[in-house]
């Protein structure tokens, strides 16, 4: 029997609305995909992201065992700064909370603006290396020649060494690039690593 013409448009009404709901479910995933991945690299520490949280308790440090952690700074073309780390490198004992500083200077005469992003190698270490503060992805607007102390406090978790693909580690590079930053966002969308593309300046 031949369905009446009412249900058939029922059909392709209900059809019409599922593939509308599907299009702008795929709309908000797509929108929500960066912020999720993001997310997602903070919590796990993956391709290299340090993992964010609370500091461990004092009894967690190993006095024992330690990681050397190294800093590479780098300013990306058309930001006007100079960009260093206290000292170029610190012994963490695994658990022990570190904090260094970082000295940036615009040495322009205009005011400028930026934010720094980061990364972990080798990438493995991103899921152990864990901040607890950071000035990265946080937006600076410089004045004419002033020079701002920004830092960064970590801990290397001790379950470095429960990992078959870390255990063997006695040492690491945090880097960090400076690019021009627009809304809070870098101008380049490239992802600072180890010796990533930019000037190093001295003071």
């Amino acid at each position: 029997m031949t369905p009446s013409r009412p249900t058939s448009n029922r059909g392709a009404r209900r059809t019409a609305i599922a593939c509308a709901g599907l299009a702008f479910g795929m709309i908000g995933l797509a929108f929500a995909s960066v912020p999720l991945y993001d997310a997602f690299c903070k919590a796990t520490g993956y391709d290299g992201t340090p993992r964010q949280g609370p500091a461990l308790a004092s009894s967690a440090a190993r006095a024992d065992d330690s990681m050397v952690v190294h800093f590479d700074t780098n300013v990306a073309p058309g930001l006007p700064w100079k960009f260093i780390p206290e000292a170029n490198n610190v012994e963490a004992k695994l658990g022990e909370t570190k904090t260094v500083f970082f000295r940036v200077q615009n040495t322009s005469s205009k005011p400028s603006t930026g934010v720094a992003t980061f990364n972990v190698q080798p990438g493995l270490m991103g899921s152990y290396f864990v901040k607890i503060a950071c000035f990265c992805f946080n937006e600076q607007t410089l004045q004419p020649g002033e020079t701002l102390d920004v830092p960064v406090v970590f801990y290397v978790d001790p379950a470095v060494r429960e990992d078959s693909n870390t255990a063997h580690l006695s040492e690491m590079t945090l880097s960090y690039t400076y690019f021009a930053s627009k809304n809070g966002q870098p101008v380049t969308a490239a992802v600072a690593t180890t010796g990533a593309s930019g000037t190093k300046r001295d003071f």
